[in-house]
């Protein structure tokens, strides 16, 4: 299980890198050390890879604000991903995630992947999550308190998400 560093927004990881400027508006950072095994034939990180960090990114997100504690259902109604520099092992990305928008029932998520080797941001991505009832049917408002509780996190890193 990861933990979240308020002061920093990093979700803590065995190796530690600084904040890179082209992250510096990100929430969150999570780092990813890059695996031989996610290599494809062409020698590089596999496209599906990059979904499964994202997924490992959003749920440090979703930490850092307290709302992974198994009370909120949410749901992944669209991602999409662009590929910038091909990433080669070995390397560790550091994900920035931020909430672009925030709607009344979803948020529109924003990640940005820094690769530790070439020193540039290699891909950039979207999610947009919905957030249900407990029993996964009905869309459910975000909260006042859920809603203050990340327009606070993005405010500490300069970040206002549209509304």
């Amino acid at each position: 299980m990861s933990s979240f560093d308020k002061q920093s927004g990093l979700v803590s990881a065995p190796e530690y890198y600084p904040r890179p400027e082209a992250l510096a508006h990100y929430a969150v950072i999570h780092h990813q050390p890059i695996h031989w095994g996610e290599m494809d034939a062409f020698n590089h990180l596999n496209n599906v890879v990059y979904y499964r960090y994202s997924e490992s990114a959003r749920i440090g997100y979703l930490h850092a604000l307290d709302m992974f504690d198994g009370s909120m259902v949410t749901v992944l109604a669209q991602s999409s991903c662009q590929y910038l520099r091909p990433v080669t092992y070995p390397d560790t990305l550091l994900l920035g995630v931020r909430c672009q928008r925030l709607g009344n029932t979803s948020m529109v998520m924003e990640y940005s992947y820094y690769s530790t080797a070439q020193n540039i941001v290699v891909a950039t991505a979207s999610a947009v999550v919905v957030r249900l009832d407990s029993d996964g049917v009905n869309k459910l408002p975000w909260t006042t308190e859920e809603r203050e509780k990340l327009l606070a996190l993005e405010a500490e890193f300069g970040h206002v998400p549209e509304l």
